[in-house]
């Protein structure tokens, strides 16, 4: 009985001292860590964990930077893509075969972006981003306004409007209505002056007095400036720059201050629009008159529209399988 008795306290002793050991969080975390080193090892012998990382490089698109080009001056950057291999492994393991619609990407930084080059005139957008945008300069036109405002709004398409100080200042409840439909706003100058003329002085006049008055009436510090007719030298587009706004240019052109046929007039510029387009207009009739055709053809083109700032950023359209 007496032998009994001790081999059973022995036994008891050594069911402790192993639970013990097991629960002890050193050995827990061992036991954690290895687990957590097996996963990668197992994935590395696994044929689709090596399938989709030997063929990631097919879907991959490399970033572009941003540059100064000889003739559209400076080109914002784009982002790449690249796989994410173990997203996209973790999306396929459950059928266990590769399927591309389930890859998983991440957006690639460029090396040079937009901030980084010198001050220099914005023409269009990266020519590799499907949108384009529409810049709206407005100093008269007001009754065509609430038209095109509802237009743009039907479609929920979001434009730049670039204000003229003087405008902005008689016609304030106008300006707010703009901004309340979301979009956009630029600095077009304080009296519609012809830029490249002025001196230093004046020209900074101009900006500032147009950026305070946009300020004072609706809240919002423009950072990016259209010279009326697009009228520039090199001292206008670094007095903007010191003001912290870079110069907006176009690259199709509505001509619409002609009072053209406004059928006429967007398949003009359907003929002309490309991916990163700039696409100059004013509150006019014929603008009011084609804008939902105009709209409809760009999306038709399988185009998005955005504002400036839309188009400058460097964030892809889609970030799909692009091979």
């Amino acid at each position: 009985m007496k032998k009994i008795l001790i081999h059973g306290c022995v036994f008891a002793i050594i069911l402790l001292m192993t639970y013990g050991a097991v629960q002890n969080p050193f050995s827990s975390q061992y036991i954690g860590q290895l687990k957590e080193e097996a996963l990668p090892v197992a994935k590395m012998t696994d044929s689709l964990y090596e399938e989709i990382k030997d063929r990631a490089p097919e879907y991959e698109q490399p970033a572009i930077d941003a540059k100064i080009d000889r003739v559209w001056k400076a080109i914002p950057g784009y982002n790449g893509l690249e796989v994410d291999v173990e997203s996209s492994y973790n999306r396929m393991k459950q059928e266990g075969r590769f399927d591309e619609r389930y890859l998983v990407f991440r957006e690639t930084k460029p090396s040079v972006h937009l901030d980084d080059l010198p001050p220099s005139p914005v023409f269009r957008g990266n020519p590799e981003k499907p949108m384009v945008t529409l810049l709206v300069n407005v100093a008269w036109g007001n009754e065509h306004l609430p038209t095109m405002l509802k237009t743009m709004n039907k479609y929920d398409v979001k434009s730049t409007f670039f204000l003229d100080g003087s405008w902005v200042k008689k016609h304030p409840q106008l300006a707010t209505m703009i901004v309340e439909e979301g979009h956009e706003i630029g600095n077009h100058a304080y009296s519609h002056p012809d830029m490249q003329r002025l001196t230093r002085e004046r020209m900074d006049e101009e900006i500032v007095q147009t950026n305070e008055v946009i300020k004072a009436t609706i809240e919002v510090t423009p950072k990016w400036f259209a010279p009326p007719s697009g009228s520039y030298n090199d001292l206008v587009v670094q007095r903007a720059a010191e003001h912290g706004m870079r110069m907006i240019m176009w690259s199709v052109d509505t001509i619409d201050w002609r009072n053209p046929d406004p059928n006429e007039m967007v398949d003009r510029v359907l003929s002309k629009v490309h991916p990163g387009a700039m696409i100059l207009m004013h509150p006019t009739e014929s603008s009011a008159a084609g804008l939902e055709n105009l709209i409809r053809g760009i999306q038709d083109r399988g185009l998005h529209i955005g504002t400036v700032s839309d188009l400058m950023d460097e964030s892809r359209i889609n970030a799909g399988v692009t091979p």
